[in-house]
């Protein structure tokens, strides 16, 4: 109505306009991947990873760390925790910019549907970052920020659609009941 009309006025009166998130795609090729078990939340010797251990690889993979643990690199030896193994094709795709929860909801549903025709993947994950910045961390709760402004969660969906939900926040912050 009239409000809305008054509002969309000054938002080009004063040059503010809607950004639309950016997102990119890339296309992992043979990529080392843990062994995960939907049950085995602290993982077995030889048999699968730990949750802890999952978490620790996501983010070597986000940030393109290389996992050959190469003697020679002075960047990282990290390697993929055992027992992995290796997988042709693992796509990526990150969405940047302000995502509301909706369709946060959207996606964790359209990730389901994935496994409803048979696939070679045992499991997926969706991870949602909050801004470092941000003035709430988790419902109503103002977000600490002393170094880093942690602020994230992670779902690890697999095949039976059971799931894991990882939760990471800063030093100042608690995590959701």
């Amino acid at each position: 109505g009239a409000e809305g009309s008054t509002l969309m006025s000054y938002f080009s009166k004063n040059q503010i306009q809607a950004l639309k998130p950016k997102i990119t795609f890339n296309t992992l090729r043979d990529l080392q991947c843990p062994v995960l078990e939907s049950n085995e939340l602290q993982g077995k010797p030889d048999e699968s990873c730990s949750t802890e251990e999952l978490f620790e690889w996501l983010g070597a993979v986000w940030n393109q760390v290389s996992l050959d643990n190469n003697s020679s690199s002075f960047l990282s030896t990290y390697c993929c925790p055992q027992p992995n193994t290796v997988v042709e094709k693992a796509f990526l795709c990150t969405i940047t910019g302000f995502i509301i929860p909706e369709k946060i909801i959207c996606l964790l549903e359209q990730l389901c549907c994935y496994f409803g025709e048979p696939k070679l993947a045992y499991w997926l994950t969706l991870t949602v970052h909050g801004f470092a910045d941000s003035p709430v961390s988790w419902r109503e709760s103002e977000h600490g920020f002393h170094k880093g402004g942690e602020n994230l969660y992670n779902f690890v969906i697999f095949r039976n659609l059971d799931y894991w939900l990882q939760m990471a926040v800063g030093t100042n912050d608690d995590c959701p009941p």
